[in-house]
């Protein structure tokens, strides 16, 4: 299992990005949590096998059709126990 810190920015708050997020991390069989952040990006932390977070990763590189988004920053992150993908409050 892998873990990836995600900061996606553009336009992806107000659209249900996240809430789009958490259906497509579900169904890829993926684990973690996303939020929004106060500076207008949406932060994710994505769990699981490497084709699994590779595959919510090119997900979240066009989101929802109501988002644009303008860059995915990710990043290597430690592993955290979670048995599902959720949706957090703000950061």
């Amino acid at each position: 299992m892998i873990a990836r810190r995600l900061v996606i920015r553009g336009r992806v708050q107000g659209v249900g990005y996240r809430d789009a997020m958490v259906a497509a991390a579900r169904a890829a069989g993926a684990v973690g949590w996303v939020r929004n952040l106060r500076d207008g990006a949406v932060e994710a932390l994505v769990q699981g096998d490497p084709e699994t977070v590779e595959r919510v990763v090119v997900w979240c590189r066009r989101g929802p059709p109501a988002a644009t988004v303008a860059e995915v920053v990710t990043a290597p992150a430690s592993i955290e126990p979670h048995d599902d993908f959720v949706r957090r409050a703000s950061g």
